[in-house]
């Protein structure tokens, strides 16, 4: 799944019109944010973007492995899936 600062209707458009196939949940008061720790402090509060991590979670809901993507949005996909793999057989 996904989480982002914007309303539900605006995440379920943009997740609908890139053909996700996962949900991408809303936070406009930035609270999952803050639990995850991927605030910006950024020099305006207006300006503040969360940074784009991704989590590998374990069965039991625990994260197992973080990504922190920085702007190579597309590059980290590789790692997590070789971890994912490498996860679910066990090793």
């Amino acid at each position: 799944m996904g989480i982002s600062y914007d309303s539900p209707e605006d995440n379920k458009a943009w997740a609908e019109m890139l053909d996700f196939g996962f949900p991408v949940l809303s936070d406009p008061d930035r609270e999952i944010a803050g639990a995850l720790d991927v605030r910006r402090e950024p020099p305006h509060p207006l300006f503040a973007l969360p940074r784009r991590v991704t989590y590998l979670i374990d069965p039991e809901g625990v994260v197992a492995e973080s990504y922190d993507v920085g702007r190579n949005i597309n590059g980290h996909a590789e790692e997590v899936l070789e971890d994912l793999q490498a996860f679910s057989s066990g090793s």
